[in-house]
């Protein structure tokens, strides 16, 4: 069968060329790696599981660590806005208790309005002197402004509960971002210390092997036939987010990160399709949320792939079965097969473009 030709830019292609030299998208996957020792290579794929493992779950944790950090940034800015809106209706709190003063203090005198009170009577929306003359309604205008007060009096009470409720809420999510810190950081300590007893030579053993499971992964999912049905083409914008992701290969994978120095993996397609003109959700797992779905036949480069069942790492789709995406800690922006970890969906920012 002809295969359909791949939409794709300058960026894509020189990532394909990268790929096809490495060996690491096309062809039958090379054979196991021969460990000498039969039983040290089974150890160190335990190891291997372990710390693939940790850092899963690291992810997860960072996951809702980012998510958390949005809360937390949005509600900070919601409870700015409360604090703002108590000034000024205490502001009018005031002004309407000196006015509801003179108002009663001109009609004891003799049933007038002073001046300052017809011209802010005058503003008030709802106009309800429109039809009457302001000095045989000063009565009617005491009452006005008192029940205008009382309103003012419920806002301003309003606007304080609100408040209240929203902070301990912020209290709340910011415990929830310290525990998913603390939760990161202690996984990754934990790989790292299993990381940083193995020698040498076990270290490189033990990339080989995690090399070894992408490219049998990879090369089961081109097996199946798929990359037969994908033919899309890049839209001008998923080109532009490409040309950000790929300009950022080599820059460190950090947990939390969204550039421009380091990224985490939903951290870079975040800011890829920023660079695109469109704003797409924080975390990998509301990305896959929020962001209409495409059925993987269907997909184009510039396409976000979603990978695990929980949603917990995301990759861009280049084209040719290949995706740039920041693996993990220790690890840098890169370019790998998509079909490399088990996919769970693909979703599309720019599904109107």
């Amino acid at each position: 069968m002809e295969r359909r030709n791949v939409g794709r830019g300058a960026a894509v292609t020189c990532a394909t060329v990268v790929l096809c030299a490495m060996g690491a998208l096309v062809g039958p996957a090379p054979a196991a790696y021969a460990d000498p020792a039969p039983d040290g290579k089974r150890d160190l794929e335990d190891v291997r599981k372990r710390i693939d493992d940790l850092y899963r779950r690291a992810e997860r944790a960072t996951d809702a660590y980012n998510a958390a950090e949005e809360q937390v940034e949005r509600q900070q800015k919601e409870i700015v806005k409360l604090a703002k809106n108590i000034v000024s209706t205490q502001e009018r709190r005031k002004e309407l208790k000196r006015l509801a003063g003179k108002l009663a203090s001109a009609q004891y005198r003799g049933g007038g309005l002073p001046a300052e009170a017809k011209l802010m009577l005058n503003k008030d929306p709802e106009g309800f002197l429109d039809h009457a003359t302001l000095a045989r309604k000063g009565q009617h205008a005491v009452r006005t402004v008192l029940g205008q007060l009382a309103r003012t009096e419920t806002d301003l009470q309003g606007y304080a509960d609100d408040a209240t409720a929203r902070w301990d809420r912020l209290e709340k999510t910011r415990k929830k971002k310290a525990a998913a810190k603390k939760d990161i950081e202690k996984k990754i300590d934990a790989a790292e210390r299993i990381e940083s007893q193995l020698k040498a030579e076990e270290k490189e053993r033990l990339k080989k092997l995690e090399e070894e499971r992408a490219r049998h992964a990879q090369a089961k999912w081109l097996d199946s036939g798929i990359l037969e049905e994908i033919g899309g083409t890049a839209s001008a914008q998923g080109k532009k987010a490409i040309s950000y992701a790929t300009a950022q290969i080599g820059k460190n994978y950090v947990w939390g990160a969204e550039g421009p120095d380091t990224f985490d993996c939903s951290g870079l397609t975040m800011r890829a399709w920023e660079a695109a003109g469109r704003t797409i959700p924080r975390t990998s797992q509301e990305q896959w949320r929020q962001l209409p779905h495409v059925a993987i036949e269907d997909m184009r480069p510039g396409d976000l792939i979603i990978y695990h069942e929980d949603a917990g790492h995301v990759g861009m789709y280049l084209g040719d079965g290949a995706i740039v995406h920041a693996p993990r800690p220790g690890r840098q922006v890169t370019i790998a097969g998509a079909g490399s970890m088990q996919i769970l969906g693909v979703v599309r920012p720019d599904a109107k473009g």
